[in-house]
């Protein structure tokens, strides 16, 4: 970057700060609350990955505190830690909202939500914020993410991740602006975050559950900006289009100024909401080995081999390689073609429950996976599309071809029933106590905005109290 533009900095840290939420569309809230539902499910879901107990008796030793809970826990921990955790919890299953969209009708590779809502709700019970300025929080946090992340661009394929990059920034931002700093505090909040930035995708290759740590220590981290800030820690004048800068550091092909293109006018963030519980680039051909089953026509047993079409991208990816029968580690499941195909097949749909070790060491799962066979065939422009062809026993032969997977909501939405399953499904799989009050954890979920705080929210994801809401206590 060859000259700063500072401009663009301060028109953020002015719409973050200044932003009210009654000057937010309709539209914008009811995407918010989509994210939020989602985030909070997968989040409680979490708790069933093999290392979450580990997370949390880590965070619990570096210190104590009573600022905010670990959701679908009673477990009070200090803000940074809280946040910590549930930011791990949620990502534990790649089962979040996804795909940031931004400016100029771009979209871009991103996990946001994952992060800021861990960080918004750790910081409006600490400082017992109000419903609207929840969600007026997690929409400007989320807008100015998925701004960063068009401008910046991203490559899924160049080794960095943004979950521990793009994220930090998010949660600064939000952080910013829930404990009051000042817009030249904001602005050393943002350097400070960004010296933290980090994260590659190694631990993807390699099947490894460190994988969720950059989305979690993105929380940790941009929390921590902003506590530093605000105590009078100074960092870089502008840290984002400056020399030594975000978009210097971390861009490719950095365009700053679509950062604040409609800024006021458009408010962005994660625009899939996951049917299936994968890596995004696998879903495609999951979806089409899905349907394949769907009807009932075919039948897994049914089918003597199968071919998966992907681009060569995709195949050289995290998400290519074969994924060995007996392999009972969730995540090289999670971001395999291979293993969620199989998946697909024997169940119509990849959730947690298929993942577990457990699952995954089902014998059919292992002949399932001896009958695929992935192949690049497809444009490399075509990176979420996939194409599968099934000859049966009897010799008849089925493809499905899958153009772009569902969960978009600009292209593929689901409905909000589905959105809803969605939610409630994960309850069930991890705390059936909470999937008992689905129905009112539901109603404060959706009516956050009228919500004094979110206290009794926090209560009711606490599995360990009868609690049965009254809603109109709730209202204020």
């Amino acid at each position: 970057m060859a000259n700063p533009t500072p401009d663009v900095f301060d028109a953020l840290l002015e719409h973050l700060l200044e932003t009210q939420y009654a000057q937010l569309p309709e539209e914008t809230i009811q995407r918010v609350n989509q994210r939020l539902l989602d985030s909070v499910g997968v989040g409680v879901a979490g708790h069933r990955a093999d290392d979450a107990a580990g997370l949390i008796e880590v965070a619990k030793a570096w210190g104590s505190g009573e600022e905010a809970t670990v959701l679908g826990t009673g477990i009070k921990l200090p803000a940074t830690s809280a946040a910590f955790v549930n930011g791990a919890l949620i990502r534990s299953f790649d089962f979040e909202p996804v795909e940031a969209e931004g400016p100029a009708g771009k979209q871009v590779a991103a996990h946001i939500s994952g992060t800021t809502v861990a960080v918004v709700l750790a910081l409006a019970e600490t400082t017992g914020a109000s419903g609207e300025e929840t969600l007026a929080a997690l929409a400007l946090g989320d807008d100015l993410a998925a701004r960063l992340a068009i401008a910046g661009g991203f490559d899924v394929y160049s080794g960095q991740d943004n979950t521990g990059t793009l994220n930090t920034l998010a949660a600064a931002f939000i952080a910013s602006r829930m404990l009051g700093l000042t817009k030249a505090q904001a602005r050393h909040a943002t350097g400070i975050a960004v010296n933290q930035a980090a994260g590659n995708v190694a631990a993807i290759f390699d099947g490894a559950n460190g994988f969720k740590l950059p989305m979690a220590f993105a929380a940790r981290s941009g929390i921590a900006a902003a506590q530093l800030a605000k105590a009078g820690l100074e960092s870089a004048a502008d840290p984002l289009t400056g020399k030594h800068g975000y978009f210097q550091l971390f861009g490719i092909d950095a365009q700053p100024e679509l950062a604040v293109q409609g800024l006021g006018e458009s408010f962005h963030g994660d625009c899939t909401i996951k049917p299936y519980a994968s890596c995004r680039a696998a879903q495609p051909s999951l979806q089409a080995c899905a349907e394949l089953v769907a009807d009932g026509s075919v039948d897994y047993t049914d089918i003597e081999c199968l071919t998966v079409h992907l681009s060569e991208r995709t195949l050289n990816g995290f998400v290519g390689a074969r994924f060995a029968a007996g392999d009972t580690r969730t995540v090289a499941a999670l971001f395999s073609v291979h293993a969620t195909a199989a998946i697909a097949l024997i169940h119509g749909t990849v959730r947690p429950e298929h993942l577990t070790a457990s699952a995954l060491a089902d014998p059919e799962l292992a002949q399932m996976l001896g009958r695929i066979e992935l192949v690049a065939s497809l444009p490399n422009s075509q990176r979420l599309t996939a194409e599968i062809t099934a000859r049966l026993r009897n010799g008849e032969i089925r493809h499905v071809r899958v153009e772009h997977p569902d969960g978009n909501i600009l292209r593929t939405p689901l409905e909000h029933d589905q959105v809803v399953e969605k939610f409630s499904k994960n309850l069930e799989f991890s705390h059936p106590e909470l999937a008992a009050r689905k129905d009112a954890l539901l109603h404060q979920l959706e009516h956050l905005s009228s919500a004094r705080d979110v206290s009794e929210l926090i209560a009711t994801l606490d599995p360990s109290k009868n609690f049965t809401p009254n809603y109109q206590e709730q209202l204020s």
